[in-house]
């Protein structure tokens, strides 16, 4: 019953931010001019690496997500340190993350978190810059990801308040849920079994940082999801500054992403990618545990999480979060039924035909 109990408490805490999150994700998605961003990431350039960390940041794509979008832009004209600046700063952080990181980890955390996510895409942009070798133009019409194939050529965009409505609670919601999920389970197991002391010895060395590097690259986990776990680390005992690098290197080192930009860019470009933003990562991490140290400001998981929890605002969001988290599983239930019903159907139609 605990379990459930700090389960409910952070699904509650993050709603409001996450459905304003989703939404706000939407206009963007749905506003955002696709031709202008297009068109200023196509120099090899020091700026164009700030351009696409700054154009990145906000904008609603997880890692799985961003790969297309990128590769679309590369395939506009964009730069391999553009393109790699983009690749980097869109996981790490945006609009929903940020919402739910002040939610869960208060406004430190929240603001050390897109600074951290921006420095470490322009190191990495220049990184792939400075370690270029050209390459042949590419001619493919196809983009590939753990999403599934797309096209690179961008569709017409469609704006309204409808579509605003169907990207940010359709297709981001599904996108995310089940990471979300995930996220919120692993942050109230911690909460409710693990003892402080298990990290405390160690929460706050290099080591730690070092064990959320080697424990990120293999996953796949979008910036919305790793908060929820971030937060149970901290209540852990682990330092922010090593829960910093888990959310940065999370998102930005899955083997999907590594596999497209290497095929795409380089080898040269995987290793200056890593480089920068582990390094990046680690560096921000330890900079973070320093300055609440010398400034004495505290991230205070557990105040944040008791502070809203009583309040209507916050329940209404939790339960709406969860018949649209309801609504998405229903949708896909039904929908893989009826795939399986249509291909029964005409697999017996075959049959017949012979």
């Amino acid at each position: 019953m605990i379990f459930l109990q700090n389960f409910w408490d952070l699904l509650v805490l993050s709603a409001p931010w996450l459905l304003l999150g989703y939404l706000i994700a939407g206009v963007i998605n749905v506003y955002l001019p696709k031709q202008w961003m297009q068109s200023q990431l196509g120099k090899a350039s020091f700026g164009h690496s700030v351009k696409a960390a700054f154009i990145g940041a906000p904008l609603p794509l997880c890692s799985c997500g961003v790969i297309p979008t990128a590769l679309g832009l590369r395939k506009r004209g964009a730069s391999k340190n553009a393109t790699a600046s983009f690749m980097v700063a869109t996981p790490e952080t945006g609009v929903d993350s940020v919402s739910v990181t002040y939610a869960l980890m208060g406004p430190v955390m929240a603001i050390a978190r897109p600074i951290a996510a921006i420095v470490s895409a322009i190191v990495a942009g220049e990184l792939v810059r400075l370690t270029d070798k050209p390459e042949a133009p590419k001619t493919q019409t196809q983009v590939h990801s753990c999403c599934g194939s797309k096209k690179a050529e961008e569709e017409p965009e469609q704006k309204g308040v409808v579509e605003v409505l169907q990207f940010s609670f359709g297709k981001l919601l599904g996108d995310t849920a089940s990471w979300l999920l995930l996220g919120l389970f692993f942050a109230a197991l911690v909460q409710t079994w693990v003892p402080e002391s298990f990290f405390v010895q160690w929460g706050d060395s290099i080591l730690t940082m070092v064990v959320m590097v080697l424990v990120s690259i293999p996953m796949y986990i979008c910036a919305t999801a790793s908060t929820p776990i971030g937060a149970g680390f901290i209540l852990a005992g682990v330092s922010p500054g090593s829960v910093l690098v888990f959310m940065l290197t999370g998102p930005a080192t899955n083997l999907a992403t590594l596999g497209v930009l290497g095929k795409e860019l380089g080898k040269r470009a995987i290793v200056a990618y890593l480089v920068a933003v582990i390094g990046t990562a680690v560096g921000m991490g330890l900079l973070l545990d320093w300055l609440l140290q010398y400034t004495g400001w505290q991230i205070d998981v557990a105040e944040q999480l008791h502070q809203h929890q009583d309040s209507l605002i916050y329940t209404v969001s939790g339960l709406v979060l969860s018949l649209l988290m309801v609504r998405y599983y229903l949708m896909q239930a039904i929908n893989k039924i009826n795939r399986r019903h249509s291909a029964s159907e005409q697999s017996a139609n075959a049959s017949e035909s012979l």
